[in-house]
């Protein structure tokens, strides 16, 4: 049997209301992480990797900064035909935006039609993981089933946060019922304080979807979602599958990581993720060139640590620095430092993220603190020490003592 031909679809319209302020100025997959990626890039990478070429991107909000990336960083080869493109909404289907995920795919189904793909993979550019989506897609076609939905294993208490799987006791590849965001469901079966969450990746046959997408449009009571509504049409209609992620074997992967993902919704999960690159055995392992994760050419040059004085030493322990970083007499311990982040002498900077460009002049102290682009700590500032005086300067601080500061702020002493 020939390759089926596929498309791919991601679905990066999303607002991100949870991750403010890193979301004030743009589109929730265009955040940075992990010093030189945006969030967009692992769907992207994890598609390309599975050899799956042809990938529209779907855009809405505030959607410069991601369309400037994909424009920089994603070209592919023209001359094979491939390709990854940003599409924005179009109004083609109604005078409104995108009302939801399924009808941002049902607009833009003109796409569909012109590629005339068999399958259609559609992922969301939020999530930070590594999946070989041609085994998903092989999986599906086995199975038989007109459309595949991802799952893994999340704590029970988690489960209003996600689209949650009940799989057919009769058949592990059927699901059986779909609760989008329930706050008591079922444990599993084998595991009572676990339930399969959605990952919001599906595989589809391009048939039944087209004619699901169009009776979701006709349904002016439906939300027009992926999770909310077009799979629970298919679960209906007894022809909705289920891969499991754990079955996923991705190139170079570890069993510490191989079934890594994280949703970064919100403030914490984010900076819970980028703690889970810095560990001595990292939870999640970004050098695994067998499965690269892709950001596109950066062209600072090399990070650089200056200072050897007692007291005054450019150093950096148990930490990421990305190129373009000097560490001037400063002290660096379990924090993500992005692209031209500059650090002087006397200055400490722990248990933090700082994004591009991030300035923290002397005698400075950041602890527990996520800084947005350009942000100036001036000389003798405090970010993440006290929480009140973080407050009162109109910071973000979550329940769990994480201290947000927007982009472009200036701190004074």
């Amino acid at each position: 049997m020939s390759e089926p031909k596929v498309l791919a679809i991601v679905l990066a319209g999303g607002e991100g209301k949870r991750l403010m302020p890193l979301t004030a100025a743009r589109a929730k997959p265009s955040v940075p992480f992990g010093g030189t990626y945006r969030l967009v890039d692992f769907a992207l990478s994890n598609l390309v990797n599975s050899r799956y070429l042809h990938i529209v991107v779907l855009t809405q909000y505030k959607s410069h900064s991601l369309d400037r990336h994909i424009a920089r960083t994603w070209r592919m080869s023209p001359l094979l035909g491939n390709y990854v493109a940003p599409v924005p909404a179009q109004q083609r289907r109604g005078k409104h935006w995108y009302l939801g995920s399924a009808d941002a795919i049902y607009q833009c189904v003109n796409i569909i039609e012109d590629e005339r793909p068999d399958i259609v993979v559609i992922v969301g550019a939020d999530h930070v993981y590594r999946m070989d989506f041609s085994q998903m897609v092989d999986a599906h076609i086995a199975s038989g089933a007109d459309f595949s939905v991802a799952g893994i294993r999340q704590p029970i208490e988690m489960s209003d946060q996600f689209g949650v799987i009940d799989v057919d006791p009769s058949s592990k590849h059927l699901v059986r019922a779909f609760l989008e965001k329930p706050t008591n469901p079922d444990g599993l079966p084998d595991s009572p304080q676990e339930i399969l969450a959605s990952m919001g990746n599906y595989v589809a046959s391009v048939g039944p979807l087209l004619e699901a997408l169009k009776d979701d449009a006709e349904n002016e009571s439906s939300k027009h979602d992926m999770g909310g509504d077009i799979v629970p049409y298919f679960v209906d209609k007894g022809t909705c599958g289920f891969y499991d992620f754990v079955d996923n074997d991705v190139p170079g992967s570890t069993a510490r990581d191989k079934d890594y993902w994280r949703d970064v919704g919100t403030i914490d999960s984010y900076y819970d993720a980028h703690m889970d690159l810095i560990a001595v055995m990292p939870v999640f392992n970004v050098y695994n060139d067998k499965w690269p994760l892709h950001q596109g050419l950066i062209t600072q040059p090399p990070a650089k640590f200056i200072h050897s004085e007692e007291g005054r030493m450019g150093h950096a322990a148990d930490s990421v620095v990305s190129p373009g970083v000097i560490v001037s007499g400063a002290t660096v311990t379990g924090s993500v430092l992005s692209p031209g982040v500059r650090l002087h002498s006397w200055s400490t900077v722990s248990d933090s993220v700082l994004l591009d460009d991030v300035v923290v002049d002397r005698h400075a102290q950041v602890h527990r603190a996520i800084l947005d682009k350009n942000v100036v700590v001036e000389e003798g500032a405090r970010v993440g020490i006290d929480r009140e005086a973080d407050i009162a300067r109109g910071f973000t601080v979550t329940e769990s003592g994480l201290t947000v500061v927007a982009k472009n702020t200036v701190i004074p002493r």
